[in-house]
């Protein structure tokens, strides 16, 4: 047979496994699945040595070995041929067996077959004649390795193709179907008919009986197999590539929905601050006009009336009233001013205000409330003194608007980098399913709440049940503020 068609068969041979080894081991890392990526490294050796092993063989034809080269390639080609089919063999156990748990032994396969190998070639060494060895090595290797890790590669194609299919890459997964079928052509038709040996039964089914059957050599089967193992290999591999852009598309859809839940988010928290300060002011409105204003009216009446009176006496009398409701208008006024920002958190710091406003409830609402407080109180921002005074104040607004509680148990807990506060009444409770649905998210009260501890990067858990109470708690981070002169 003339040499020339076969140089270029094992030229294009070789190609067709080098393009799809080097692309493999490209594209093979960006995989999302462990398991693919896992067993295309095994595959990308098989396709860089397998095309060396047949370059070898295109040069061998070509008889460009001088006989040092030519004595030793016969066994450096055998160990190649067998370390590619090797490779192979542990694609398809990968994919086949293969998981971040069961790896180690999807290594059983390829570790059996190199045993089985080697086994058959000891026993040979005995049987057959020194010159025959060769062939009949390469014949073993064929049938011991080549075919099973043919046969095991287009099964473990068949499973990655399921796998596309779940993951609705549907396309991609007919892809790895043609690829399953064109390794195993390659393996059961291209790899049983080898060269003719002493060895059954390459005996007779062989690569001239392949010649005189179909009129064209095995090695073009197995060129031509090669080539469409390749192409479909490589084509999906893009799906990779799309993998990666439904990722970034995930992505990106993440962050638009993020966003959208921050500005519906800020515009929920900007709608409730201008409603608290809407309801804030009416509230001051209110008690200037019920209470300061009246007192200022009743004076200014009068102040009238006593310009116009001659009797001494009744002059006292009207003096007395007006001096009596100056003190209640300017009590009222101080009322207003502490709700505003108690001048005690300046004076006398958190601890004592919390004690203070404590005893303020207790005068008003006969509601009485213990003020447990843990640690030494370490020097705070405004920021962190006024927003657990708020918190306390809310939790104690709301239980004293519709709790029913007798008792409220207040424990602060300064800790090295944070604060607690744990408010807990014995009033009737809620149902905070029940309170939210029918709301919508919380209440304007514990929404205040919620939202003055995230500015600091705190955090309120509010926990209540009907007949069981509330329970208020609150973690407040801090840094300690640096005292002047220090």
């Amino acid at each position: 047979m003339n040499q020339d068609p076969l140089i270029v068969i094992y030229f294009v041979y070789g190609l067709a496994f080098f393009s799809m080894g080097l692309l493999v081991a490209m594209e093979g890392g960006r995989s999302t699945d462990a398991r693919l990526r896992m067993a295309l490294r095994p595959l990308a050796g098989f396709g860089l040595v397998h095309a060396a092993h047949e370059w070898m063989e295109m040069f061998n034809v070509m008889g460009h070995f001088n006989k040092i080269v030519s004595a030793i390639y016969p066994l450096v080609a055998l160990s190649i041929l067998a370390f590619s089919f090797l490779s192979l063999a542990a694609f398809g156990a990968y994919l086949v067996l293969g998981s971040e748990s069961t790896w180690r032994v999807s290594l059983i396969i390829p570790l059996a077959l190199e045993a089985i190998w080697v086994y058959g070639l000891l026993t040979f060494k005995g049987i057959y004649p020194i010159e025959d060895m060769y062939v009949i090595a390469d014949v073993w290797t064929r049938y011991s390795i080549a075919i099973p890790a043919g046969l095991l590669a287009a099964a473990g194609l068949v499973v990655q193709q399921r796998a596309f299919r779940r993951a609705g890459l549907v396309s991609f997964g007919r892809d790895s179907l043609w690829a399953s079928v064109a390794f195993g052509w390659y393996s059961l038709v291209g790899q049983i008919f080898t060269a003719p040996s002493h060895l059954a039964p390459s005996t007779f089914l062989n690569s001239t009986l392949f010649l005189d059957i179909f009129g064209f050599p095995v090695q073009l089967l197995r060129a031509v197999t090669a080539m469409f193992a390749s192409v479909f290999v490589i084509r999906f591999l893009r799906a990779f590539q799309v993998e990666s852009d439904h990722k970034i598309a995930e992505l990106q859809e993440a962050r638009l929905h993020e966003s959208q839940n921050r500005e519906q988010l800020r515009g929920e928290l900007f709608r409730k601050v201008v409603g608290a300060q809407e309801s804030e002011r009416q509230r001051i409105a209110r008690d200037l006009h019920d209470e300061t204003g009246q007192s200022l009216t009743a004076i200014g009446m009068g102040l009238r009336g006593l310009s116009d009176e001659t009797n001494e006496k009744k002059k006292n009398a009207t003096l007395g009233q007006l001096q009596s409701l100056t003190s209640d208008a300017l009590k009222e006024l101080q009322r207003i001013i502490a709700d505003l920002r108690p001048a005690h958190l300046d004076d006398l710091g958190l601890s004592a205000t919390l004690r203070w406003y404590a005893t303020r409830v207790h005068e008003l609402t006969s509601i009485h409330v213990r003020i447990d407080i843990a640690g030494d109180e370490p020097v705070l921002d405004d920021a962190v003194k006024i927003t657990i005074f708020r918190i306390m104040q809310e939790a104690l607004n709301n239980i004293i608007k519709h709790a029913d509680a007798t008792n409220v148990n207040v424990h602060l807990d300064y800790h090295e980098n944070k604060i607690k506060i744990f408010i807990r009444d014995n009033g009737r409770g809620f149902d905070m399913d029940a309170v939210q649905s029918r709301i919508g998210r919380t209440s304007l009260g514990l929404a205040g709440m919620e939202e003055r501890a995230m500015l600091l990067g705190g955090a309120v858990d509010v926990r209540s049940r009907p007949n069981y109470g509330t329970e208020v708690e609150a973690v407040i981070p801090y840094h300690l503020k640096k005292v002047e002169g220090s």
